[in-house]
C-alpha cells in the first residue's frame, strides 16, 4: 500500500498558523483516510482527537432521545472537528460523521490544547471562526 501524502495547510485554519505554532503543532499531526459513513464520534462520547479535513466533508448531527438525527453543521477544509474542547465541554454533544470520503489530519487532544492553552494564533484563530467553521443547513435557523 502506497501512503498517501497530503499537505497539512490544505487546511485553512491550519494554513492560517504562524510558522512557529504550526511547526509545534506538525510532529504531531497525523494524516488519516476517512471513509464514507465513518462515524468519527457519538454524542455524549469523550473526543480523543481533533481533526483537520483536508479534502473531506464531515457533517455533525443533532440526535434525539428516539434515535432520530438532523444535520445541524457540516465541516470541510475550512474548519476543524472537536470545537466542543476548546469551549471547556468534556464529551461531544453531536454526532460526527464523514459525508465526503478523504483524509484529515488529526492531532490528540492534549496536544492541541496546551497549544491552544498558550493563548496564540491557536486560540486567535479558533475563536474567530467559532461559531461558523460551519456552514448550516438551515433547519431550525441552522440548529
Amino acid at each position: 500500500m502506497t501512503e498517501k501524502h497530503i499537505n497539512p495547510q490544505k487546511n485553512h485554519l491550519l494554513a492560517s498558523l504562524p510558522e512557529a505554532e504550526y511547526d509545534r503543532i506538525f510532529p504531531h499531526l497525523e494524516l488519516i483516510q476517512m471513509p464514507l459513513g465513518n462515524v468519527i464520534y457519538e454524542s455524549g462520547e469523550k473526543l480523543h482527537y481533533v481533526y483537520f479535513p483536508t479534502d473531506c466533508i464531515i457533517s455533525l448531527l443533532y440526535v434525539m432521545e428516539n434515535g432520530a438525527s438532523a444535520e445541524i453543521a457540516v465541516v470541510g477544509f475550512e474548519g476543524v472537528v472537536g470545537v466542543a474542547l476548546f469551549m471547556g465541554g468534556q464529551t461531544m454533544p453531536n454526532r460526527a460523521v464523514v459525508q465526503s470520503a478523504g483524509y484529515c489530519y488529526r492531532i490528540r487532544q492534549k496536544q492541541f490544547m496546551e497549544e491552544f492553552n498558550r493563548h496564540g494564533a491557536v486560540l486567535h484563530n479558533l475563536l474567530k471562526l467559532h461559531p461558523s467553521p460551519y456552514h448550516p443547513n438551515g433547519t431550525n435557523g441552522g440548529l
